[in-house]
Formats: C-alpha cells, structure tokens, sequence
C-alpha cells in the first residue's frame, strides 16, 4: 500500500496548476497556448496518478480504500475524510481520463485562453472531491463549489445566451442543493457525525424521517442527474456552452447526480427508497420517451444530443431503483458508457461547428464525401448512443432493462412489495421503447449531417478531421468498443461494491414475508 495520500493528490494537483498558470507570460497568443500546455500536462500527470490508485485497489474488497482522515472541525466533528470503492473509483478514472483529451480538443478559444484552461482546472479539483469524499459537509462543499467554474465556462465563452443559460443552470442546481444541505444538517443533529462511513454503519432512520431526507437528496440529485421535469435547464446550457463544457458536463458532473444516489439516497434510507421506487420508475419512463420524443424535433444538434442525454440518463434512474445487481450494474455501465459516448458525441459537433460555424442541420449534408474518416468516427458514436451489441451503450441499457424485468427476484416479498415489483416487466417494457426512439434520433441526425448531396459550398469546402481530433475520438472509440466487447472486466470490477450495497439495504428486510 502506498503511503503517498494519492487521493489527495490527484484531488489537488489541478489546483496547484492553476496556481502555476498564474505566472505564464508571453504576449496573449503565448500565454493561450502556454496555459494549454501545462494545463495538457497536469491533468495527463492527474491521470496518471488515477491509475496508480487503480493499480494498489483491490476490487475484491467492498470497503473504502485509500482512506485519509484529518481533523477540519474538531468540535463539530466534521473532518477531511477521503476514500473510494469501486463506485467512486470508476468516476474518478472517467474524470482524469476525459479531461486531458478535453483540454487536447480545446484550441479554438478566442479570449482569456488562461482563465478558461483556470476554470476547467478547477472543475477537476471539485469533481474528484466529489467521488472521493467520506464527510457528508466535505461533499457538500465540493458537490456545489463545481457550479462555480461551470457557470464561468458557460457565462462567459459560451454562445449568445450564455448568460441566461448560465444563471438558468446555477438556480436550478443551488435551489435543490439548498434542500440536501438541510437534510445533511437534519442527519447531523440526529446522529451527531458527518462521517459517512459511520452513517452507514448505524441504525436506519425511521420511516417517516427517512421520507423527507429521501425527498430533499432527491431535489439536489434529480437536478444534477437531471431528471424530468427538471431536466430544461440541461439543453439551454449545452448549447450555449463550449464544446469543452458540453464535454465535461455531459462526461461528468450529470454522473454526480447518480453518484449521489448510489452513495447517499440508497444505503441511508434504504425504506424510503423503496416506498419511493414506483415515483423513480414512473419518472424514468417519462424522461426516457418523452425527451426521446422531443429529440426527435430538434434541428440543433447540440441540443438533440442534450435530449438523448436526459433519455439515457433515465435508464440510470430505473437500474438503480430496480434492487437487485442486474440494475445496479445496468446504471453503473450506463453512467461510464454515457460518460464517454456523450463527450465524443459533443466532440464530433463541435469539429462540425469549428469548421461550419453552425450546429443547424439544414445547413449540413453530403459530410461524408468530404470528411470520411469523421464519418467513421461519428457514425460509430452513433451506434453506442443507440446501444448497438459490441458497444458500451447496448451493455448498461440491456442490464437496466434487465434489472426491470427481475424486480421480483429479491423474493420472499410480502404481498405489497410483490404487487408492487410486480410491475417490473411493464416498466422495463416501457422504458424499452426508449431503444427504439433513440435509434430513430440518432440515425435520423447522422443520415442528414452525412449522407445526401453536398449541401453547400461551406460543406464542399470541409476538410477531414486532423491528426489530434483523430487521435481523441479514435481514443474514445476504442474504449467504448473495448467496454462493449470486454464489459465483463467491468462488471467484475463493480460487482463486489454493489453486492454490498445491496447487502447493506437488505431488501428481504425491507420486504418480509407476510407470516400466515
């Protein structure tokens, strides 16, 4: 075991770039470059270290790992408590991996190339701390300081919007954090600890207490994640942000509302999340074909990859409230695959948009002719958005439908649980057709981007992508092949984290057989 506090330093190396970025000088073309270099060079370092976590965790144990703990607020007991599993671990590699190809794609920034490259450094820092943190204030604090650097990016080099779309998403996501900030200070006072683990490891809360803490945690992770119907604040900031932002927040910080599920929602208030469970699901299944429907009308590009985001997003929502490992594991495939097919989707629009100066889909066709290696590229996104066998994409939808479908299989259940996972076919059923949308959508926007006649002389005058833009999503591509090839690697990873998840839920619990 390493005795370097590696968590720590990957959580904090990108704040000591931007530090380090403050003393670039040169004239504004040298400081823009000078910062991306360094700020390149910082996160492949945080990157590497991420693997180096890897290397010494050993999946076999569902406990927390590479803990550090030190004293912040002796007499109120709140302390610098860091540690993964493979939960947070995952999130953690999907952050460092995607930032440094972000940063490679991020070379057409007109003004304040320093800034930018500072906001995003930031956003690393406050992301990581967000997985890894073990102190329910120390999350708070990360899980809302990530507003800050994005409502920057956004506001400030984003599109003509910006500014609404940039206080459009700071409200929405402070307003329901405000509620799960009174339900962390309400444990508090119950309990007398911030310490997670602790949490975990004590007496549920009753059932009526448990309700309202589930309903607050639900208004902050519901929002990030996002979920129908508060999900409109996510197409205006896609679009309006840089292709960098649209990136990391598609790749991660929508990843947080998950997270905050999975840490908080399900082990802590294990009976709310059931009494709750038919409310998940019915919101699932809107989000997943009511914003595949309103995908399908969209004719800016960004903002229907936005759409397909809150409908893929809503598999993550029914796998993590199915109880059983097949929709754990489902929501957990889904949050990475969508991670990375997300950001290379976003990617791909904006080398269309770099060259064309459009995200308009009439404005675009005949692509293929010109640009055939993006075509490649593109159209292999296309097909894990869709869930194409072979891909990421097909392995976290199939296993959240499968979740669905084995709802019942947490049996012995009373006679109330077992009317209610009874439903469990229907759902997965539903939430089915969202494939079937999604296919529509996608290939819909792929056939009029690519194929056709030349639309224009701008399209007879693209040129193929170059060798970085080749490099990044060719990355992209191979791992989210890799993931759908080899997806057991993965799941083997996960296994043992979300089996004592469930153990620690204890659904037979939950649900007792009636006694005759």
């Amino acid at each position: 075991m390493s005795t370097w506090p590696l968590l720590t330093l990957i959580t904090f190396l990108p704040l000591l770039g931007v530090f380090l970025l403050l003393f670039v000088r040169g004239s504004h073309e040298d400081v823009a470059r000078n910062s991306r270099d360094v700020t390149l060079i910082i996160t492949f370092i945080n990157f590497v270290l991420s693997l180096k976590v890897l290397l010494l965790f050993n999946p076999a144990d569902p406990s927390f790992q590479m803990v550090e703990k030190y004293p912040l607020i002796p007499s109120l007991g709140i302390s610098y408590h860091m540690g993964v599993d493979a939960i947070s671990l995952s999130l953690v590699l999907l952050t460092t991996f995607l930032m440094p190809l972000t940063i490679l794609m991020s070379r057409h920034i007109a003004s304040r190339g320093r800034e930018y490259m500072m906001a995003f450094l930031l956003l690393e820092t406050m992301m990581i701390g967000t997985f890894c943190a073990l102190d329910t204030m120390l999350f708070y604090v990360f899980f809302e300081a990530v507003l800050i650097p994005m409502f920057l990016i956004i506001g400030i080099w984003g599109g003509g919007r910006r500014v609404y779309a940039s206080f459009k998403f700071f409200l929405y996501t402070l307003l329901g954090s405000v509620l799960m900030l009174i339900a962390l200070v309400a444990i508090y006072l119950k309990t007398g600890t911030t310490d997670l683990t602790v949490l975990m490891a004590g007496d549920t809360f009753p059932l009526e207490m448990q309700k309202w803490l589930w309903l607050a945690f639900l208004a902050s992770f519901a929002v990030k994640l996002p979920m129908w119907p508060v999900h409109t604040w996510l197409p205006d900031a896609h679009v309006e942000a840089p292709t960098a932002g649209s990136v990391i927040l598609a790749g991660v910080l929508l990843k947080m509302g998950g997270y905050g599920f999975l840490r908080y929602s399900l082990p802590l208030l294990p009976d709310a999340s059931l009494y709750f469970a038919p409310l998940m699901w019915g919101l699932a299944i809107v989000a997943i074909i009511y914003t595949s429907l309103v995908a399908l009308v969209q004719t800016d590009m960004k903002k229907m990859i936005a759409y397909s985001s809150v409908a893929h997003m809503g598999f993550v929502s029914l796998g993590l409230f199915t109880f059983n490992i097949y929709g754990l594991q489902g929501a957990m495939v889904q949050i990475i695959s969508h991670g990375l097919v997300s950001a290379a989707l976003f990617m791909c629009v904006g080398v269309l948009y770099d060259r064309m100066h459009t995200r308009d889909l009439a404005a675009y066709g005949g692509v293929v002719t010109r640009m055939p290696r993006f075509a490649v590229l593109f159209m292999l996104m296309t097909l894990a958005s869709v869930g194409l066998p072979g891909t990421s994409g097909f392995v976290g939808e199939f296993l959240a439908l499968l979740g669905g479908f084995n709802m019942a299989a947490v049996a012995p259940l009373s006679e109330v649980c077992q009317a209610r996972f009874s439903y469990g076919p229907t759902v997965a059923l539903l939430a089915a057709s969202g494939v079937v949308l999604g296919a529509a959508y996608m290939l819909w926007l792929y056939r009029k981007v690519m194929f056709g006649e030349v639309a224009n002389e701008n399209v007879a005058a693209l040129r193929d992508v170059d060798t970085v833009e080749w490099v990044v999503l060719g990355i992209l591509g191979l791992v989210v092949l890799w993931l759908g090839i080899n997806a057991n690697a993965l799941l083997q990873f996960l296994e043992p984290s979300l089996t004592a998840l469930l153990s620690h839920m204890n659904v037979p619990a939950l649900c007792p057989p009636t006694v005759p």
